[in-house]
């Protein structure tokens, strides 16, 4: 279920890295798929799931994750 910007409802840590882990929608759109996980790392420490390191962490991971699709989508666009 969405919100009123669009994002994912994610009530916990693990429903986020199930989102984090959803290769296939990184890969269709790597913006917008890093903008949910953005979102709702927020979400999640505004409802104080999770504490500002454990924000933190989330954010990285979510720019890591950026990051490999961005990688992957050159590697495959240059055949390799």
């Amino acid at each position: 279920m969405k919100n009123e910007c669009g994002a994912l409802n994610v009530t916990s840590t693990g429903a986020w890295y199930v989102l984090l882990q959803d290769q296939e929608a990184l890969l269709r759109n790597p913006g917008a798929h890093h903008k949910a996980l953005l979102t709702t790392a927020n979400e999640l420490h505004r409802a104080q799931v999770i504490d500002r390191d454990g924000l933190s962490d989330l954010l990285e991971q979510a720019d890591g994750a950026l990051a490999f699709a961005v990688e992957e989508l050159l590697d495959s666009r240059c055949g390799e």
